[in-house]
């Protein structure tokens, strides 16, 4: 054969729904010179040897990985003669190391579900999904079958990114030949860069996007949408108004999603991720109305979640969306520039700069007790006075997902405000919140929970010393420690996730 008939098939284009795939001439449309090959085939094992002639002593040509499609020409014993169109090589090849594809496209998928089951045949998957798609007719393209075979080549696309990331090194060769195959089926993935200097790998999702435009099974459709709004698939360097632009098409993606027809623990993962990100929503949202929705709308979606139908690998997950729907929650709530608690105001205004103001005062505006300004969002409608006067505690979020406590305290040299975080660590997702005032104006109650710098911190109910904020006793359950028993607020005991 020449060079210029091998090139024939060596990077056919299939447009099917407009789904681009750079399948390797998984159908041979013209007779080789030698005779009429005998099909094609994918490879069925990693490192599968490639030899100059039908006996394993031959010289060896190349090494084949898992997946990889094929030309079969020829068979002689127990070897196929076979041609390597992305190599520009050919060869022998055992029987026993290629699937021979069959012309029924239901056969393919029938493989395809089998398949897809099995971790670390994610490459041999793919080459069965393109396979369906070029064989399938354009009915079958568009019924079932289609879908199906899309969600599969989504999801383990999408898995081959996930176990790249994970980094571990006995299986880094396997996993770089599986994206190498991956690529000549059209498959693109991006990279994010994170801030402690990994790279972050993720599937583009195009074949998710073409299951959410098909008529699908509800799973499927669901499956779509948690892998297309994924959090941790964004660019965290991403400006505020392109991050905001990004969360309004991930809510209108969830949107979509018909959850009543789901199975309880597909309509948590949904819940839990729409939650998650009208949590996001309503910290981006500077105006009022716009976040307060985008509040309500969160805590309306935490609230139908089943805890009793969780699955066991969701438990972070529903930590994670239980933290930013708890650290945002005072955004449900009405939105106001001023407090009085007695002789004490306290006001909020903007600068110029974009920063709130805090400001206490006790009558006389000219001369305030004390002033701090953020950038993020101060509560004020989570302002509570004790009641011996002597200390105010509110909510202020300065990073969304991130929710600190300011405690305003007064002392024989006037009043200061201390800034209590969710935990001592570079921030990351978590809220500490009031819980209670301790009779006696020297201890206060809070509430506390964060995951930072990769750990979890359990959630805790603490008892502290206004003075210095220490922590004199703590509990993973409020109800072991007699202070809470007693002394609790109320309002938090009511609308609190903590006590989820």
């Amino acid at each position: 054969m020449s060079k210029n008939k091998r090139r024939v098939c060596s990077l056919p284009v299939l447009l099917v729904m407009g789904l681009s795939l750079a399948a390797a001439c998984l159908n041979v449309a013209a007779a080789a010179e030698a005779g009429k090959p005998l099909g094609a085939g994918l490879v069925l094992h990693d490192q599968a040897p490639l030899r100059g002639a039908a006996r394993d002593s031959a010289p060896l040509q190349a090494s084949l990985w898992r997946g990889e499609a094929l030309e079969i020409r020829a068979e002689r014993l127990d070897h196929y003669q076979v041609w390597d169109y992305r190599r520009e090589r050919g060869g022998w090849l055992r029987k026993s190391q290629i699937y021979r594809l069959p012309n029924d496209p239901n056969e393919l998928l029938a493989s395809l579900r089998l398949v897809r089951l099995q971790q670390g045949a994610e490459a041999l998957g793919l080459g069965l999904a393109a396979a369906y798609v070029q064989s399938a007719s354009r009915e079958q393209l568009n019924g079932a079958g289609g879908t199906e075979a899309l969600d599969a080549l989504g999801t383990l696309a999408e898995r081959i990114a996930d176990r790249a990331n994970l980094g571990n090194k006995n299986n880094e060769t396997l996993t770089a030949a599986q994206l190498d195959v991956a690529a000549r089926y059209g498959l693109r993935y991006v990279s994010f860069n994170q801030p402690d200097g990994r790279v972050l790998l993720c599937y583009d999702g195009d074949a998710f996007r073409r299951v959410l435009s098909m008529p699908a099974a509800a799973e499927a459709q669901a499956r779509a949408a948690l892998a297309l709004t994924r959090p941790d698939c964004s660019d965290p360097a991403a400006l505020p108004s392109d991050k905001e632009k990004l969360d309004a098409w991930r809510a209108e993606v969830l949107s979509h999603v018909d959850v009543q027809d789901l199975a309880p623990h597909w309509k948590n993962r949904v819940l839990m991720r729409r939650a998650a990100v009208q949590a996001s929503l309503a910290f981006a949202r500077r105006e009022a109305a716009a976040s307060t929705a985008a509040a309500q709308a969160s805590l309306a979606d935490f609230a139908s979640l089943q805890p009793t139908e969780l699955a066991e690998d969701d438990q972070a997950s529903w930590n994670d969306t239980a933290m930013r729907v708890n650290a945002m929650r005072w955004a449900g709530s009405p939105r106001l520039s001023s407090r009085e608690f007695g002789k004490l105001q306290m006001s909020l205004s903007a600068t110029p700069e974009g920063e709130q103001c805090l400001s206490l005062t006790d009558g006389n505006p000219a001369k305030p007790l004390l002033r701090r300004c953020s950038f993020g969002q101060v509560w004020l409608a989570s302002a509570s006075l004790n009641r011996e006067g002597n200390a105010i505690a509110i909510a202020a979020q300065p990073l969304e997902g991130w929710r600190e406590l300011w405690i305003l305290h007064k002392s024989s040299e006037g009043w200061r405000l201390q800034v209590l975080p969710p935990t001592a660590a570079h921030p990351g997702l978590g809220y500490v919140e009031f819980a209670g005032w301790v009779p006696g104006g020297k201890q206060v109650l809070v509430s506390r929970e964060a995951r930072a710098e990769g750990r979890y911190a359990r959630r805790t109910f603490e008892l502290l010393n206004l003075q210095t904020l220490a922590t004199e006793r703590q509990a993973g359950e409020p109800q072991l420690l007699g202070a809470f028993q007693r002394w609790q607020d109320p309002a938090w005991k009511r609308e609190s996730l903590a006590l989820r």
